[in-house]
């Protein structure tokens, strides 16, 4: 057997007609993982219908983090591409993306442009979360060429394996935010480069989440503070918690309460 050289990983949750698309896209030249993170719209029957994925199907949402992860270690690729289940790529595009990462060991991880389907580059890239702006806004890339940025969506980044593995895959303390700064921050730390590929672009759907907003506002909330507290200090954690946590009483946001005080996030345990 040949050996593998790129690995598609694929979270996918109650969106199955984006799912199918993201498939036709990529074809079968590439190795593909998907992993079904409890959906209820037929999801279930994808393993069936290409027969040629790495199919994994969970039995409830256990969040973006555990779910990559499951995908990751079922991989064989030298590299390996994180791929949101309502973002378009041609198989082409995900061979360039390789292309580029061996060509330069100083980058650690590549993007494609994210844009609609019209070509209209979307929010893609920002800062690292730091204790006096937690949560950067998020800004296209435009144009052709190179960026290097600070970090990225988790929609399309590209890794080499071993560097996925080197960290002992992504930090579970994260549920479904915090997955994409987590690596982000890593690449930094490291030294090495993290570049948006103007030439070789992706679309980017945006499909409205099927997990509710509160939920998702809860794990967001978690997920920051769990950044900061990591990379910045426990106490500037807390201090995160602490500011979180009475606004959202303040306002009666009760998932978020618990995001930012109990710690609760989207990880299959409630």
């Amino acid at each position: 057997m040949r050996p593998v050289r790129v690995s598609v990983v694929i979270v996918a949750l109650n969106r199955i007609a984006s799912v199918r698309k993201s498939l036709a896209a990529l074809g079968e030249e590439h190795q593909v993982a998907l992993v079904d993170n409890g959906s209820t719209d037929g999801g279930a029957s994808l393993g069936g219908e290409f027969p040629s994925l790495r199919f994994h199907r969970l039995p409830r949402n256990f969040g973006l983090t555990k779910a990559l992860n499951i995908g990751i270690r079922a991989c064989d690729g030298e590299f390996i591409l994180l791929l949101h289940d309502d973002v378009l790529i041609s198989a082409a595009a995900v061979t360039k993306l390789a292309d580029y990462l061996e060509a330069h060991p100083d980058v650690a991880a590549v993007c494609p442009r994210l844009t609609d389907a019209a070509g209209s580059a979307v929010k893609q890239v920002r800062a690292l979360p730091t204790p006096a702006n937690p949560d950067p806004p998020y800004s296209p890339v435009a144009g052709s060429g190179e960026t290097a940025v600070e970090c990225v969506s988790g929609a399309a980044i590209m890794m080499r394996s071993f560097f996925l593995r080197s960290l002992g895959y992504i930090d579970e303390r994260y549920g479904t935010y915090g997955s994409e700064i987590e690596l982000c921050g890593k690449v930094r730390s490291s030294g090495k480069k993290l570049v948006v590929l103007g030439d070789v672009t992706a679309v980017h759907e945006w499909a409205g989440s099927p997990v509710s907003k509160s939920a998702l506002e809860g794990d967001r909330t978690h997920g920051t503070a769990s950044y900061l507290a990591k990379h910045h200090g426990l106490m500037t954690g807390m201090t995160q918690r602490l500011s979180s946590g009475l606004s959202a009483l303040a306002s009666m946001k009760l998932r978020k309460f618990g995001g930012a005080i109990v710690g609760q996030k989207i990880d299959g345990s409630s």
